[in-house]
């Protein structure tokens, strides 16, 4: 042996001990393995409930947005399959609310809560204008439904329109004009009531409401022809010209079911939204001075999408000027969406905030804008704006496959308003093409990004559930007990 330990190794080496293996020490064998199901009850429970929420909450609300991609009625005449599932889906669910909502007296009194306020009477208008809609669509083609519209939502029909004329809904306007709110202006409580009271008589045929509704249609008509400017106060100092444009609306659809006729009236109101009365670019202010008319504010994308998707049906030549100008001065899109702005570019804190009329306004684009101007846009035979819109919408609601659109549903007030979202959306898809329109234009450009991150994060989420779902009930290897 060396002093450098070489030899020693060498020897060590020699003298080892062979490690053991299974033929000559069979007592040592490693224990067989065998794989194992996580398969307790409360495993599976919570397995079944990932399936569920990954199914459910978001694969079939993807496939639901796959399946508008190839609506050809978004991108063209007619009622878009979502229309469909909201007027089966909001129907029942409607009628049971606001039936118990009149039975019970409950209704918002403070006048600061615009959304207990007003959301419940326009969220019902826009349902009612919705079943009208689709009601006519049904007549020019039985196969749209296996049941007639006002068949099948003549609870909520009712519900509607008694939700509507119920004087306790009126108390936060009598709070402004008194008990004769009636009788002087209040043009935006009035509009709504018309409107309703249309709707049902056209979509029911009863008498019940008509004296009310002939009275109240032949007075607001008279009083904004009489009125200096052709404009009057929503609430007192408050002037909403969008608003009067939509009482000479609801004032048109009246006389459709009255057999009245107030179209010399409505030629003359024009007089209300141009000339001196018009905003810069000439499009109606979002607000004025009603003893004048002179505006108050520049014109702005919640205004000017309802203005839009009215006007062609009162003025034809105006209305058509009217949305030519608002796609130049606020359609925009990029790579990321498509929508009309709630402010004129350069506005001053114009790109992101949020108010009761517009909603959010998100790099410019209005919440508001954008979803009445799907309705602006299919009035106006746009569809190559009214498809990326209507896709939009639908990619952001979280549509369920039951008809549901859930992110509508959160933003409305659960209170006294649940249904106004989705009302709004019903409303809107269900628009047709104004008679005056003889060109259509269709989408034929790429989909907004936003969309396929809507679809991407469906799919992605629904993914991730089902691993869940997976990995909760996973087999392990579990290494049995050696025998004796």
């Amino acid at each position: 042996m060396s002093l450098g330990g070489g030899d020693l190794r060498v020897e060590r080496a020699r003298t080892a001990v062979p490690p053991m293996d299974s033929e000559t020490h069979p007592s040592r064998s490693p224990s067989p393995r065998r794989r194992v199901w996580r398969l307790t009850p409360l495993r599976l429970v919570f397995s079944v409930l990932f399936l569920f929420l990954g199914t459910f909450g978001f694969l079939l609300p993807g496939l639901v947005l796959v399946q508008s991609f190839f609506d050809p009625a978004l991108n063209a005449p007619g009622i878009p399959q979502m229309a469909l599932q909201l007027h089966r889906s909001i129907t029942p669910r409607y009628a049971r609310w606001a039936t118990a909502r009149v039975a019970a007296g409950q209704v918002a009194t403070k006048i600061e809560n615009v959304s207990g306020t007003e959301w419940p009477l326009y969220g019902s208008v826009f349902y009612l204008l919705g079943e009208e809609q689709l009601q006519a669509a049904w007549e020019a083609n039985h196969a749209l439904l296996g049941e007639e519209p006002r068949r099948f939502a003549r609870d909520a029909i009712e519900a509607a329109a008694r939700l509507v004329s119920d004087p306790k809904h009126a108390t936060w306007v009598r709070y402004y004009w008194g008990e004769d709110y009636l009788q002087k202006e209040d043009v935006f409580y009035r509009m709504l009531l018309i409107s309703a009271l249309a709707s049902h008589r056209h979509l029911t045929g009863s008498d019940e409401f008509l004296a009310l509704l002939r009275s109240q249609t032949d007075g607001l008509a008279d009083e904004l022809s009489a009125s200096r400017s052709g404009l009057l106060d929503d609430y007192p100092g408050q002037c909403y010209p969008t608003d009067v444009l939509s009482a000479w609306g609801a004032i048109q659809r009246a006389d459709s079911v009255l057999g009245t006729d107030h179209s010399a009236q409505i030629a003359a109101a024009a007089r209300g939204f141009t000339g001196a009365h018009a905003a810069h670019n000439g499009l109606p202010p979002f607000a004025a001075f009603s003893p004048n008319g002179q505006p108050l504010d520049e014109s702005r994308g919640c205004g000017n999408s309802n203005a839009c998707m009215q006007a062609l049906s009162l003025w034809p030549d105006l209305g058509a000027k009217w949305y030519s100008i608002y796609e130049r001065d606020f359609w925009q899109r990029d790579w990321l969406a498509a929508g009309f702005r709630e402010y004129l570019r350069g506005t001053p804190n114009g790109e992101w905030g949020m108010e009761v009329d517009a909603g959010p306004v998100i790099r410019g684009n209005g919440f508001a804008a954008c979803a009445f101007g799907i309705a602006a846009a299919r009035s106006n035979g746009r569809f190559d704006h009214a498809y990326p819109l209507s896709l939009e919408a639908i990619a952001l609601s979280w549509p369920w496959p039951n008809g549901r659109l859930i992110i509508p549903r959160v933003v409305s007030n659960p209170a006294d308003a649940p249904f106004i979202g989705e009302s709004a959306i019903f409303y809107q898809l269900t628009t047709p093409v104004s008679p005056a329109v003889h060109t259509l234009r269709h989408h034929e450009g790429n989909i907004p990004a936003i969309v396929y991150i809507c679809l991407g994060l469906y799919f992605g989420v629904a993914l991730l559930f089902f691993r869940r779902a997976l990995w909760t009930i996973r087999p392990f290897e579990k290494r049995a007990r050696p025998a004796g």
